[in-house]
């Protein structure tokens, strides 16, 4: 099943990496186009991404698994940048492919990206090992233990007093109504004494009301049939998990273990096959390339009458001049290369008399006509990085994979004959390095025998300076060199490891345990209105399963694969901007527990009296950042991001000194490069507190998190109420709950559903089902978000580098100044090439 899967899967990205490869050489100037055509490339390979995730997971077939592996990487690092390219052209984080996803007839759910599973199964024990560390240092400690609240004797006296009194309150009220119970009926009895009853009156009575109950039963469940026919109620035994899911995942374990065991069988296969290959056919190779380097001696010996020089280690020794080359083609180049000397040393005195003579002369001006203009203004595919290995390993599938006979292969273990065809080359590799050290010993000997050549001993080059550094020094784990300011600092005899680093960061509350929050865990619906209201010159506000996938695309994927973070576009850090409750501190933590990252909480209140001083705050950032590198994937956290880029800072946190990071931020982010596997994240709920300008200078993507709209508050309710326990019934209307919640965060919407639901009124439910109005008086009692707060973010986000360009853009004539402004700069550096 998995195999079809993986076939119909290349076959898509084959036809797709040849129409891009068509659609690199074309060049285009309508946007609306260019959108369309990247959007649709863009979806394709979320597609294709999507199906490859999912064979990788469960195909157990070990060298298979490392093809898929590198084609995945591929793709993700594509989809990457594309939406780097996405994002330059329309000038916005957010995009919409309503019409796109029609004509392709696909849902917006399958636009969803998965995080791909191998990202923490690959280093699951080394996630557990760590988790289990700060665990430790945690409880050495006494930082895990949670503080108790002390209360004074006589009111805790009181308290157990009130409670007692309430419960015996509760007993005599409960005994006092079954007195007037049994005196009611008593009076009820001698009001209407000893009247005899009619049988057959009572026999009529009860045959109307058990038929009107069977009636209305009857009808209660043929309108639940045809609901659940139309779609519009969810089938019984909706919620519950089914035989078949569980099935699937006991599955699912069996394929892991099966994996693990055929990788451990591989592993051990590349040493074997490897050392019988140098014990068999070792000696083999070892004397035809001896032969084959002699005859080559020979061959120049007789046709330029000396022997040649024998190349480099550097160079690749003999394997440079014999790759795929018989010793006929060798010689044949050695006569041409001796031809084209000869022939440059006669032409070099002309060529030199030449330049010199149109040195002299003046250069003429350059005319650049309009449709050279036009042709400058076009937009062409920039060039991927992915491409090629994406082409490599579609090349590999073709030629390996494709046409290959498995009938005998049923258990899907390894190819004996795939290890040998790829071990024998590095057999050969290795025993060509031990030919080439003794063939140019004997290449010695012969210019000494025979031409009596004797070799002059190669001068060494000078040696430089040695340079003593320190590990300890500048930002970010950078070393510095005697007579820096800072190279004394930090010279004590204690012995710095990352061990001893990791235990202080935790004592000192800079390292901290993320909690374990899935991505899927930030509950949201799609914007399906975008595209339109877009249409219209309206922007429209992000929902939050876009926020969500933003969260995926500069945070996970990058974090999770360290092939796809040295080549995709590098995003250093990113900003989280939104009014309090919706959800930055979650997805921070989030980002945490998708890519197994460590957390480091650089907060101006968390730092506010740590080492205190210049000296002692560098030593802070060098210590984080170098433990960040070395258990890299990392995640350093800012919270209230804002207080570092105060305008002015309050009297009430001057003592805190909240504006330590400010110069230092832009330093280390400099500092970062595309194999460090750290990522800076901010939240703030105040940004138009900070100097706007240093703060779009330190985050290189700010992403605004919005207010839940309907969809999203419908969804919200109904997953938040079944996870704590609900039970979701008629009675419990959730469209009325969504439209009164309207401006209300899901923050307050936990809070609320936890203070509903408690332990007591989950076990009422069969009793007496949950209603609208148990909620009210809960939400009665917080502050929503109000519209005018909404505007403030929107307003603060168009004056950011981006939201200003896309506010340029959508003005009138905004592109056309934009272009104006292009062929101006255009004209003044032709003018100077001039």
């Amino acid at each position: 099943m998995y195999n079809k899967m993986w076939h119909q899967t290349q076959e898509a990205l084959n036809s797709l990496l040849d129409k891009e490869s068509q659609k690199l050489v074309e060049q285009e100037k309508n946007p609306v186009y260019i959108f369309q055509m990247l959007a649709t490339f863009y979806i394709k390979y979320v597609q294709i991404f999507r199906n490859l995730e999912n064979v990788y997971d469960q195909i157990v077939h070990p060298q298979k698994r490392l093809l898929i592996r590198k084609i995945l990487d591929g793709t993700m690092g594509r989809i990457l940048e594309l939406k780097n390219d996405m994002v330059e052209l329309e000038l916005s984080e957010f995009h919409y492919f309503d019409d796109i996803l029609q004509d392709l007839k696909l849902a917006p759910q399958q636009l969803d990206i998965p995080i791909p599973k191998y990202f923490l199964k690959e280093k699951i024990e080394v996630i557990r090992e760590r988790k289990k560390i700060l665990a430790q240092i945690l409880a050495d400690s006494g930082l895990d233990k949670l503080a108790i609240k002390s209360m004074p004797f006589e009111e805790a006296i009181k308290l157990i007093q009130v409670a007692e009194r309430a419960r015996q309150g509760r007993l005599r009220a409960l005994f006092m109504k079954q007195i007037y119970l049994q005196e009611y009926r008593a009076k009820q009895a001698r009001l209407l004494g000893e009247k005899v009853a009619d049988a057959g009156a009572a026999a009529l009575r009860i045959q109307k009301v058990w038929r009107g109950f069977c009636q209305s039963k009857r009808t209660e469940r043929e309108r639940e049939e045809e609901m659940i026919f139309l779609g519009m109620n969810p089938p019984p035994l909706f919620d519950q998990v089914s035989a078949a899911i569980m099935q699937a995942e006991k599955v699912n374990l069996l394929r892991s273990a099966v994996q693990l065991r055929h990788e451990e069988g591989y592993r051990e296969a590349l040493v074997t096959i490897k050392n019988h290959l140098q014990q068999t056919e070792g000696p083999d190779i070892k004397e035809s390339l001896r032969d084959q380097i002699r005859q080559w001696f020979i061959e120049c010996r007789n046709l330029t009458g000396s022997f040649p020089e024998y190349p480099n280690v550097e160079d690749g020794g003999s394997a440079m001049i014999f790759s795929n080359k018989t010793p006929e083609q060798v010689i044949e180049d050695i006569l041409a290369s001796q031809e084209e000397e000869e022939k440059n040393k006669k032409k070099g005195k002309k060529a030199q008399k030449e330049e010199k003579k149109k040195v002299v002369k003046e250069k003429p001006k350059v005319k650049v006509s309009r449709s050279e203009m036009e042709e400058e203004e076009e937009w062409k595919m920039s060039r991927s990085a992915f491409l090629p290995s994406m082409k490599e390993g579609s090349d590999v599938y073709k030629d390996t994979w494709m046409n290959k006979d498995e009938s005998q292969n049923f258990p899907q273990d390894y190819d004996e004959e795939l290890i040998k065809k790829e071990k024998r080359k590095e057999v050969e590799a290795e025993i060509r390095v031990q030919v080439d050290e003794l063939m140019r010993q004997e290449l010695k000997n012969l210019k000494l025998a025979v031409n009596k050549e004797i070799e002059l001993p190669v001068r060494a080059g000078k040696k430089g300076k040695k340079v003593s550094v320190r590990t300890w020094g500048g930002v970010g784990g950078r070393p510095l060199q005697d007579g820096h300011p800072r190279a004394s600092w930090g010279t004590s005899s204690r012995p710095w490891t990352i061990e001893s680093l990791f235990k202080e960061l935790v004592e000192e509350g800079l390292l901290i345990q993320a909690r374990k929050v899935n991505l899927s865990d930030y509950i949201g619906e799609y914007s399906y209105l975008g595209t339109t209201l877009r249409h219209v010159s309206i922007e429209p506000m992000p929902s939050l399963l876009d926020v969500r996938q933003l969260i995926t695309l500069y945070g996970i994927l990058p974090l999770g694969s360290a092939a796809v973070h040295e080549k995709a576009p590098l995003v250093k850090s990113l900003l989280l901007a939104g009014p309090s409750g919706v959800g930055k501190k979650m997805l921070v933590h989030t980002i945490c527990t998708e890519t197994g990252a460590n957390l480091f909480n650089l907060s101006a209140a968390n730092i506010a009296g740590k080492y205190p001083g210049k000296n002692g705050l560098q030593m802070m950032l060098h210590m984080v950042f170098k433990v960040a590198r070395q258990l890299q994937p990392s995640v350093v956290w800012i919270e209230d991001t804002e207080k570092t880029f105060y305008k002015k800072v309050p009297n009430n946190e001057k003592m805190n000194d909240p504006k330590r990071l400010k110069k230092q931020l832009p330093k280390i982010l400099k500092l970062l490069k595309p194999d460090d596997r750290i990522l800076i994240v901010g939240t703030t709920q105040r940004p138009f507190d900070a100097e706007l300008q240093s703060f779009c200078r330190a985050y290189q993507k700010i992403i605004l998190v919005p207010r839940p709209d309907y969809a999203s508050r419908y969804v919200l309710w109904k997953q938040i109420i079944q996870r704590n326990g609900g039970v979701l019934t008629k009675a419990l209307n959730i469209s009325c709950l969504a439209k009164v919640t309207d401006g209300f965060t899901q923050g307050n919407i936990v809070r609320v559903v936890k203070g509903v639901l408690t332990d007591r009124r989950i076990r009422q439910q069969i009793q007496k089902p949950l209603t609208p109005a148990e909620f009210i008086p809960l939400i009665a009692g917080m502050n929503p978000v109000y519209k005018e707060e909404e505007e403030c973010f929107k307003n603060w986000y168009a004056k950011t580098p981006l939201g200003r360009k896309r506010v340029l853009a959508l003005t009138v004539g905004g592109r056309e100044k934009e272009t104006e402004k292009g062929k101006k700069k255009g004209k003044k550096e032709r003018k100077k090439n001039v």
